[in-house]
């Protein structure tokens, strides 16, 4: 699989932005994935943590749809990959995991938080949190920057553990 990750713009509206630095860390995650087999994908490289790349991929499906179709649009999007009686289940149930159905679940999560994304009339638009708190889709957006960063260090990390590749 070959990933174009395009830098964001130097310049550019403040949306145009913070997609396009979503996109650059989305791309990411699937750039540190490329080119591993599925079984590399659900290994845990980095005891006594229980996450994997597999697993990471499931994670951002889970929060793509999460915050996008469930809080932002008010979807009924049910989760896919955890639940209240299986908190961690996107991490921790990977070892009979398809990869080829994770990504394919995960690029459409992405799909639809960009055609979410578009629709809105603007950063300011708010929404409810599970927890009662208004966000603004700018909010949104930020926090989902902020976690694929997180999570692309993570993967960084699983990466070079796994065969010694390395890179931003």
């Amino acid at each position: 699989m070959t990933v174009e990750r395009t830098d964001p713009p130097g310049q550019a509206d403040e949306r145009t932005s913070l997609a396009s630095f979503l996109d650059y860390h989305r791309a990411t995650l699937a750039w540190k994935c490329a080119g591993l087999t599925a079984a590399q994908l659900r290994e845990r490289p980095v005891p006594p943590s229980t996450m994997s790349l597999l697993g990471l991929v499931r994670h951002l499906a889970d929060v793509e749809r999460g915050w996008f179709q469930r809080t932002f649009a008010g979807e009924e999007a049910p989760r896919i990959y955890y639940s209240d009686d299986d908190p961690d289940g996107d991490f921790d149930n990977v070892d009979e995991a398809d990869a080829d159905e994770a990504f394919a679940t995960w690029r459409a999560e992405c799909e639809r938080s960009r055609q979410i994304l578009a629709a809105a009339p603007s950063l300011d638009a708010t929404a409810t949190t599970r927890h009662g708190e208004i966000v603004s889709l700018r909010w949104i957006m930020l926090h989902m920057i902020e976690e694929y960063a997180r999570h692309n260090g993570h993967a960084d990390l699983f990466r070079e553990r796994l065969d010694g590749a390395t890179g931003e």
